[in-house]
């Protein structure tokens, strides 16, 4: 976008946050002037006392006061609940200092840079790398505690002693790396040594192989000191870590980078044979220092792929009616507001798809009416503003109650309030081309709050707020700090979000934007069906997980866990519904795989007769269940007697007479 007033991003109104931390404790004085993420796979390192782990694969990472320790984890897992257990492994700090805190001095995609000032230490923490490396800035002697007692300690003989071998009690092998000769000694639970300055790597030696440890020998000389992720063309992820040292780059994958990963693309080598352990599956090795991701495309549509037979139109056009004439808005919370207009909006795009056309003036009246207060901020009690401190978009009432509109103050899922009210209005836009100019710089900005890519030309928000790179998935937590990290419990309503960028794309004839949220939008899709959707057989989660589970509750950086926000995992039902709303054309490459829909299906049609199972929840059961059972389902969503706020009726025929169509037109 040019620096020019015509092309000048749109602002709201600026606005003081009462409830908002301050950045400033932890992010060093040239980061804190810049837009800053708020909900980052490092937020716990920058929020209250920075004392909770990350988990920066395959380690857990904890840095309190000027220590930093290191724990590969053991793992628990119950049929509710898998977790990862920290337990410090290591503890580096510096002999001369026992004060001081950490700064955050530089974060990318793949990586942030942490720095202990007072100890003279420099952490890179690049996820995936099975070292963690850090460099010590000035001449300082180190201390590295234990939680173990070190059963043997050596180094690799007299005519090298940068190497050294630590084993401990719990039969843990750990390998240390130092870039020139260093002194050290040891008791039963620390190492310590010299004054030293220089870089050290420290790795976890797997099931303490000697092939493990050759491979992580001969890539021990080159480290990485940032990563970041471009989408170079739709539907297509690269990788590019910056690296000091000699040699190639030794990096670990998740299951479904190895999915994704080009080997045709790019010069790099995929080292089945070394693997980490992780709560995300197998980590294995990958070398080279660029990386290309391609996952397969998603056709970004308004209507239906199939369309709607001409005898099933009546059935949708009286629901319909009815529909529009109960239009109405009771709320000022940004979540459910959204919801509805989004609701408002599928009634106009399904009125087009039956040939409807006489409602849709109803529905323009009613969106506009109800989207403007927002862009306008003539909205009683409430409203979109500009919070200067993180850089990005709060709610007026959101700014001093943290739990207002769902902890959207907080930058709580900003990609699922926003994303809905990127679809009514890029479905407004649609149909009034003259609305959609007028609204066009403070519709973008509304966008551009949680997938702003160019952070050159739109200074005001930081990049991707809610999408992680390397884990290929949304997180949704915002300013919060949790001991598991980030959390994710609506796959559907992420991809939905970035479905609706898309779509606003269309309307706005920018296909540079319809290319981000359709690449965002596939590469969602295919980490819910990889970490979400839990199918008979697979091995990621232990069996005991497997067996109970057909979907997640919640999705925690360092958890796997049935329960979600609102209620306990009793009911299924509550854990399918997040899931799968709002139903949409999108919704169909979300649950593409038909076995896994009848797994799903049936796993919860047993609980729906239970105490709790509101017809709310029981129309996204039932609209799954019309991807195999047509007929079946739409007797059962006929007999509903309400629905989902950003569901309706008329949404559910529509989905339900536009399955199969194409397989026998």
């Amino acid at each position: 976008m040019a620096n020019n007033k015509k092309n000048t991003p749109y602002v709201f109104p600026q606005t003081q946050s009462t409830v908002l931390p301050d950045p400033s404790n932890f992010f060093s004085s040239n980061l804190v002037s810049t837009p800053l993420p708020t909900n980052s796979f490092f937020q716990n390192f920058v929020l209250k006392n920075s004392d909770q782990p990350e988990y920066i694969h395959p380690y857990l990472v904890k840095s309190s006061n000027c220590f930093l320790s290191l724990s590969y984890p053991s793992r628990k897992a119950s049929s509710s609940v898998i977790y990862q257990e920290f337990n410090p492994d290591l503890t580096i700090t510096s002999k001369q200092s026992s004060t001081g805190k950490h700064t955050i001095t530089s974060f990318t995609d793949l990586s942030v840079t942490l720095d202990i000032p007072s100890s003279n230490l420099r952490f890179f923490l690049v996820r995936g790398s099975p070292y963690l490396t850090l460099s010590v800035t000035q001449p300082t002697p180190l201390s590295i505690t234990t939680n173990h007692s070190i059963a043997s300690f050596s180094s690799t003989g007299s005519t090298s002693i940068n190497k050294f071998t630590i084993k401990f009690d719990n039969a843990q092998t750990w390998l240390l790396y130092a870039s020139s000769p260093i002194e050290l000694s040891h008791t039963t639970s620390e190492i310590t040594s010299q004054a030293f300055s220089g870089t050290i790597r420290i790795a976890f030696l797997p099931n303490s192989d000697p092939d493990n440890e050759s491979i992580l020998d001969l890539f021990s000389f080159t480290y990485p000191v940032s990563g970041n992720a471009v989408i170079k063309e739709p539907f297509c992820v690269e990788y590019k870590w910056e690296t000091k040292g000699s040699g190639d780059l030794l990096l670990l994958a998740h299951p479904l980078h190895l999915q994704l990963l080009s080997t045709k693309d790019t010069d790099v080598t995929v080292v089945d044979s070394f693997k980490y352990r992780s709560i995300d599956g197998d980590l294995v090795g990958v070398v080279g220092d660029s990386w290309i991701l391609k996952t397969d495309p998603v056709s970004v549509t308004w209507h239906s792929s199939r369309g709607i037979k001409e005898e099933n139109q009546d059935e949708i056009v009286s629901a319909l009616v009815n529909d529009v004439e109960t239009l109405k808005m009771g709320t000022t919370d940004s979540y459910l507001y959204g919801k509805q207009i989004a609701r408002a909006a599928r009634l106009a795009l399904i009125a087009e798809e039956v040939f409807f056309y006489d409602v849709i003036p109803n529905v323009r009246k009613f969106l506009k009416d109800s989207i403007e207060p927002w862009l306008d901020g003539t909205l009683k009690l409430n409203g979109f503003m500009y919070d200067h401190k993180w850089g990005g978009i709060i709610t007026s009432k959101g700014s001093d109650d943290a739990g207002a509109d769902s902890g959207f103050g907080i930058y709580n899922d900003h990609q699922y309030h926003l994303g809905y009210f990127l679809y009514a209005i890029a479905v407004l836009a649609k149909i009034d081309p003259a609305w959609g100019r007028k609204y066009k710089s403070k519709a973008y900005s509304l966008m551009q709050d949680f997938l702003n890519m160019d952070t050159e030309s739109n200074p005001y928000y930081t990049k991707l707020r809610c999408f992680d790179f390397y884990k290929l998935h949304s997180w949704a937590a915002g300013l919060t700090e949790f001991a598991d990290g980030r959390n994710h419990e609506s796959t559907s309503q992420a991809v939905s979000a970035y479905y609706s960028a898309a779509l606003m794309g269309m309307a706005y004839g920018d296909v540079q934007l319809v290319a981000l949220g359709s690449t965002l939008a596939a590469m969602e899709i295919r980490a819910a069906k990889t970490w979400f959707h839990v199918k008979t057989g697979e091995k990621i989660y232990e069996d005991e997980f497997t067996v109970e589970n057909r979907i997640m509750g919640i999705l925690w950086a360092n958890k796997r866990d049935t329960d979600v926000w609102f209620t306990s995992h009793k009911l299924k039902v509550y854990r399918l519904g997040p899931h799968t709303l709002p139903v949409m054309p999108i919704s169909e490459d979300l649950f593409s795989d038909v076995d896994y829909v009848i797994e799903l299906v049936e796993w919860v049609l047993a609980d729906l007769n239970k105490e709790g199972a509101e017809d709310a929840w029981k129309g996204f059961v039932y609209a799954l269940e019309a991807i195999y059972d047509n007929e079946g389902a739409l007797q059962k969503i006929k007999s509903l007697k309400g629905f989902d706020d950003g569901n309706s009726l008329t949404n559910l025929l529509w989905w339900i007479h536009s399955r199969g169509y194409g397989d026998d037109k």
